[in-house]
């Protein structure tokens, strides 16, 4: 087990939410071998959890870890009397935000700290974070190492036991197996879907869309279901943490969530398992995309969440971090030498805004550049960087 780069509370009751694989449970027994352990994917557990909730986490003792808690979200309702009453500290798992935030938002309001863990950053299991990766620049001899690991990082992704195994050929068995269980049996039932083979083809379509507007109602009639089924397999991907949204960016924040969203697969890992073949410049856009929300969600980039923009005219921007205090502008090129188109969109956006906005092109060269007001940062700068 390497270290993870998330720091947890020491005083405080914390909810870890992730999707599954992620290394929650394997980083809370880590990191506090002292505290009992249950996890509700145990049916026992579950069942005494549901018939008896308080007795349960009284047998806990006061210092537990109770994984997958989402399987009955109403155990934060003793998990709180504990708190309060007992003094109790609790470290709790979920992999799907359906019905447990809602939960937890109503019981343990101002008693316990909301984490993420995301599968693996870039880097993570080489050691701690080298640099900043919009303020430092990383050594040349890392952006060297990373540049000669990119291709296995984009194609395999960052899961914790995807990254220890041995040899590509047992990369790809775990996540072949992660297709058969976690990424299709175990989210239908989890959140209650009953048709596989359209879940399958949902997965292929937000791979195949990734840089694009997802149309729901393309997707339902790929995958054969109605616009409502299809609108809920969706929003059962984005709870269980297997993907995440770009919302349409405006300049007022009362539109920012008005525009189309894009969605992309939060770790490379899933779209080689369902064998999705993807364009040269899709898979550096998801890869890099995924690595900054990774950061994101980890505290080390401050924003709400990430945006794309999209002019009236069709020019796009591929990422918007917006902090309320600076802007930055982000696009990604899968080219070692950019033109001067590559740069346009990155200038007419900035120059429609009555703020400073930083632009940024991540490209596959190894320098640190500047032409005119945008900054090239190389992708491989995002290994072991914060």
């Amino acid at each position: 087990m390497f270290t993870r780069w998330i720091d947890l509370p020491t005083k405080r009751s914390v909810l870890l939410l992730g999707p599954r694989r992620s290394g929650k449970t394997t980083l809370l027994k880590h990191r506090f071998p002292d505290y009992a352990y249950a996890t509700l994917d145990d049916l026992d557990n579950l069942s005494w959890a549901r018939s008896d909730p308080k007795g349960f986490v009284q047998s806990l003792g006061k210092k537990a870890i109770i994984d997958e808690i989402q399987r009955h979200p109403v155990l934060t309702v003793a998990v709180k009397y504990a708190i309060d009453e007992e003094h109790s500290r609790f470290f709790m798992t979920g992999s799907s935000s359906a019905g447990l935030l809602d939960a937890s938002a109503d019981s343990l309001a101002g008693r316990i700290d909301i984490r993420a863990l995301t599968t693996a950053c870039w880097g993570e299991d080489s050691g701690p974070p080298t640099h900043r990766v919009f303020e430092e620049e990383a050594s040349l001899m890392q952006r060297k190492l990373a540049q000669r690991q990119l291709e296995d990082a984009k194609q395999f992704g960052q899961f914790p036991e995807v990254l220890t195994a041995a040899t590509a050929q047992d990369k790809m068995e775990i996540l072949r197996n992660y297709r058969d269980t976690y990424f299709t049996r175990d989210l239908m039932m989890l959140s209650n879907l009953e048709n596989l083979d359209g879940l399958m083809v949902l997965y292929h379509h937000v791979s195949r869309s990734i840089g694009s507007l997802l149309e729901t109602s393309n997707l339902a009639r790929e995958a054969g279901i109605s616009f409502p089924t299809a609108k809920k397999y969706l929003n059962s991907l984005v709870q269980s943490q297997l993907v995440f949204r770009l919302t349409g960016y405006q300049y007022g924040p009362a539109k920012r969530y008005v525009k189309a969203s894009k969605v992309y697969p939060a770790d490379m890992g899933i779209v080689t398992a369902f064998g999705t073949p993807l364009a040269i410049g899709q898979q550096l856009e998801n890869f890099v995309i995924a690595e900054l929300e990774k950061r994101r969600k980890l505290g080390f980039l401050q924003a709400d969440r990430l945006h794309h923009y999209r002019s009236g005219a069709g020019r796009e921007i591929d990422v918007i971090i917006d902090s309320g205090e600076t802007c930055m502008a982000v696009e990604i090129k899968s080219t070692e030498v950019p033109r001067k188109r590559d740069l346009r969109n990155l200038e007419d956006f900035a120059g429609t805004m009555n703020r400073p906005v930083r632009c940024i092109l991540f490209y596959t060269g190894l320098d640190y550049q500047r032409i005119g007001k945008v900054e090239l940062i190389p992708v491989a700068a995002l290994y072991r960087g914060v």
